[in-house]
């Protein structure tokens, strides 16, 4: 292993590392908070989502000697961001965190279970993204609404920057608005935390609300992100075994959970840089960057306090514009997947806007009302033609 090391594959790991922490820990904070996390909640359960992915991404690179990236599920904060809190406070969400965790270590051991969450429709899957990531996209402009010349100066930052480089539009409006958050906020009298987070054990609740907040989670975990990953992997000519993969990465996120993580999963866009060209010419040796991006994950989980604690003093409305900015790329893809297809496109449509609407009956969020009626719907067209 030693004589494959690289320092290319080392720097692409780093790159994946840093873009995908930055671009979405706002969004992933905001989720936790959301559904009742503490700031000292928060902070623990953005540690232990650290080294969910960073230790899993070392271990399955190193053993499979192929560059596997993981990462947080960015649609499962985007969902726990635009859901209520439930009535067991974040026990429950907790409770729904370890829900969602053992389905994914089912779909991993049991292919039946699997093949049929693949076969969810893709357009009505796409559509509950966009749903959920809905809300969320619009904040950027609510933030040019509240505070224009902030506003202006953090959405000119992303598209200039878009254009040039996509990759590094996001974590150049995370820095922009860094410095607008230190030069307009009095931080002298915030108590901004220690570097080291403090892991917090929370005894999870479980309820039927739980239960509701825990389907559209493993769901959107799986559509938008364990499966893509595989993909990506695919793309790039490596073929590992989906489930061993899956469950793996269910079971850090089981383990993670009763300390306020949501789910770990296989990365998809940050994959890419560790699985292309960029981070190796020889593919043999690409693993390398699988296993140092993992590396820096663990390292991030160390100022995961200080950045919990410096978003808990920034104004909210730019914390949630930089979320905004982050899931825009995720909303164009998941509009286009819904919409593609002209067959089930109404279907599409009414989980879109059943998702979006935050309808809720007996505690369950909007994302799973959206996939069910959407679903009749679907199931309607198809009866009616047979």
């Amino acid at each position: 292993m030693l004589k494959d090391i690289s320092g290319q594959a080392v720097g692409a790991g780093l790159l994946a590392a840093v873009v995908g922490f930055a671009s979405s820990f706002a969004v992933i904070i905001a989720g936790l908070t959301a559904v009742g996390a503490s700031s000292v909640e928060a902070a623990s359960g953005l540690m232990a989502l650290s080294l969910a992915m960073g230790l899993p991404g070392i271990l399955f690179s190193a053993w499979l000697r192929q560059p596997v990236s993981i990462a947080w599920s960015t649609p499962g904060g985007a969902l726990l961001a635009t859901s209520a809190a439930l009535d067991g406070g974040f026990a429950a969400a907790v409770g729904a965190f370890i829900i969602s965790a053992v389905l994914i270590i089912i779909a991993g051991l049991f292919r039946p279970f699997g093949r049929l969450v693949q076969r969810i429709p893709l357009p009505l899957a796409n559509a509950m993204l966009a749903g959920v990531l809905f809300g969320l996209c619009l904040a950027p402009f609510r933030a040019i609404a509240e505070q224009p010349l902030n506003g202006l100066l953090i959405f000119a930052t992303w598209l200039l920057v878009a254009r040039l480089n996509r990759l590094f539009a996001v974590p150049a409006a995370v820095v922009v608005t860094v410095v607008l958050i230190v030069l307009n906020t009095d931080l002298a009298g915030q108590d901004i935390g220690s570097i080291a987070p403090v892991a917090v054990l929370v005894r999870p609740a479980f309820s039927l609300e739980a239960l509701g907040l825990a389907l559209p989670l493993f769901l959107v975990t799986m559509a938008s992100q364990n499966i893509p990953g595989i993909a990506v992997l695919n793309a790039n000519g490596y073929r590992p075994e989906p489930g061993p993969l899956f469950t793996g990465t269910g079971l850090f996120s089981l383990a993670a959970a009763p300390f306020g993580a949501h789910a770990v999963n296989l990365a998809a866009i940050t994959a890419a840089l560790c699985a292309g060209p960029e981070a190796h010419p020889d593919p043999a040796r690409r693993y390398w960057a699988g296993i140092s991006s993992g590396a820096f994950y663990v390292l991030f989980a160390l100022i995961a306090g200080a950045a919990t604690a410096f978003i808990g003093a920034a104004p909210p409305v730019l914390i949630e514009a930089v979320a905004g900015l982050a899931l825009l790329g995720a909303f164009a893809g998941a509009v286009t997947g819904a919409v593609g297809d002209a067959q089930g496109r109404e279907a599409a449509v009414i989980t879109f806007l059943v998702t979006a609407s935050g309808l809720s009956f007996y505690g369950i969020s909007g994302a799973f009302w959206g996939l069910l009626t959407g679903g009749l719907v679907m199931a309607l067209d198809h009866w009616r033609k047979v």
